[in-house]
């Protein structure tokens, strides 16, 4: 009887789980023997190499990834091997980074559990850690450090155009600069944040006006809006150049039944089209991954003017709209906050601000319109972050040379961290060409061009430092 008690409480101390306000008692190391200027002294052994924050991929998905041309020679699918794989999720940030944290062993893979396994931490897979050349599998998740994300802050802020509807020569060259991508059909940019889409009469510089303005190119006309992005909100945004392409887009974002037809790779390619946006929100929500159905609604506050959106009541008479969204935790708490990567699959207004503030209880940071309650808590909150299995206290690294009072996590009003950082829609420029049937556009060029295009945008900066300096470590 005493064995089996003591054993009982032996499995009770393995997985018990230390809290923030109980540490763990610091394990005792026996000191070595160093020698310096001659002079040998007892001291305590180096530290290894500390624990790093993971980052979570997205289960690597069954069917070929859009935007790559993953077909072989002879025809066959090809295999995408684990760098490959994280290559393209990270698309834009330095090769070498990557490639360093593959040959330092620090890609790590989520190993299956067996019914007779056991882990220390419940709830969590054991990882292994896996070679560059690794074919992938359907399924598979890639854990990475944050590091490899992590990005130079340049010290100069571009100033956004403020000028009339007529931008003079800077502004145009910086227009310029924030487009990735560019065809006879759209036009993809990097939208900063602070820069109001469609503008009124007392906004000059909107998008709508300086993007006709600047980025007509060999056009007559400039390109219009297709789908807007809140005024805080930053990341790519599509502007359409041709009548047509406007229209196909605009079906698009709005009906994807509509924009079918009977082309077979048309439809194909608009099943595939979707966003991606990452956001920093107050908490962690409850669940790792999710998906959130709940209609939104609007509703006049009490100066008859001001317009706000809300979750639909199930029993109310109310007009609302359907809205759904897909999230996922990206990487752990840290300081309070949480990065979640969020797939809306409807476009209503503020959907995704809603959402995460009124659905999940977790408000994107710098959202005042729907955190301000929450916003004024987390400030006023002491926070001492613990890492689980060590008990050790997480310290916030702050931006070498760099002020951190930009609209970062730890400004005292931080600006609003909400990101479209991928876009994967149907190459409208190709397919308008075939299903015009057009007798210039019958080219053997279009057969090597994809069907699917994907675009990828660098967070802004205040986001950039807000990730750097939430990329924590151990002391």
């Amino acid at each position: 009887m005493m064995l089996s008690s003591n054993r009982s409480q032996w499995i009770f101390v393995a997985v018990r789980r230390y809290s923030r306000i109980r540490p763990p008692r610091p394990v005792s190391v026996e000191s070595v023997i160093r020698v310096s200027n001659n002079i040998a002294r007892l001291d305590a052994p180096k530290e290894g190499p500390k624990p790093r924050q993971l980052l979570l991929l997205p289960p690597f998905p069954p069917f070929p990834l859009p935007g790559k041309n993953s077909i072989t020679a002879s025809g066959q699918p090809g295999h995408v091997t684990a760098i490959s794989w994280v290559k393209y999720y990270f698309k834009g940030m330095w090769n070498s980074v990557i490639e360093s944290h593959f040959r330092d062993g620090l890609v790590k893979m989520e190993e299956p559990i067996s019914d007779n396994s056991f882990t220390q931490n419940e709830g969590q897979k054991p990882l292994r850690e896996i070679k560059h050349n690794e074919v992938m599998k359907p399924g598979a998740i890639i854990h990475v450090p944050v590091s490899v994300a992590e990005t130079r802050i340049s010290r100069r802020y571009d100033t956004i155009p403020s000028g009339t509807l007529y931008p003079n020569a800077d502004e145009i060259r910086y227009l310029q600069r924030l487009v990735i991508y560019k065809d006879s059909a759209i036009i993809v940019l990097n939208k900063p944040p602070k820069l109001p889409v469609k503008g009124n009469l007392p906004i000059h510089n909107s998008m709508d006006a300086l993007a006709a303005a600047a980025l007509s190119y060999d056009y007559d006309e400039g390109p219009k809006l297709v789908h807007r992005l809140d005024r805080e909100t930053s990341g790519i945004h599509l502007l359409g150049r041709t009548k047509d392409s406007i229209e196909h887009l605009q079906w698009l974002f709005s009906n994807i039944n509509q924009a079918k037809s009977s082309f077979k790779a048309w439809n194909d390619a608009c099943e595939a089209t979707y966003q991606r946006y990452w956001a920093l929100v107050i908490g962690t929500p409850k669940d790792r991954e999710g998906l959130i159905c709940a209609p939104l609604s609007k509703v006049l506050l009490d100066d008859g003017k001001t317009e706000r959106v809300v979750l639909a009541h199930q029993s109310g008479i109310e007009p609302h709209q359907e809205a759904i969204t897909q999230y996922r935790v990206l990487g752990p708490k840290i300081n309070g906050c949480s990065w979640i990567e969020l797939r809306p699959l409807t476009y209503r207004k503020h959907q995704l601000r809603v959402h995460c503030a009124e659905a999940l209880g977790t408000p994107i940071v710098g959202d005042y319109r729907y955190g301000w309650f929450v916003h004024n808590r987390w400030k006023q909150m002491p926070r001492v972050d613990i890492e689980p299995t060590s008990g050790q206290p997480y310290r916030l690294r702050r931006p070498e040379g760099l002020e951190v009072q930009k609209g970062s996590v730890l400004s005292k009003v931080p600006l609003l961290h909400l990101h479209c950082r991928e876009l994967v829609l149907p190459n409208i420029s190709k397919f308008l060409r075939v299903m015009n049937r057009r007798p210039e556009g019958l080219r053997p060029l279009d057969s090597m061009n994809p069907d699917v295009l994907r675009f990828v945008a660098t967070m802004p900066s205040h986001m950039r430092i807000s990730w750097n300096v939430m990329s924590s470590f151990l002391v």
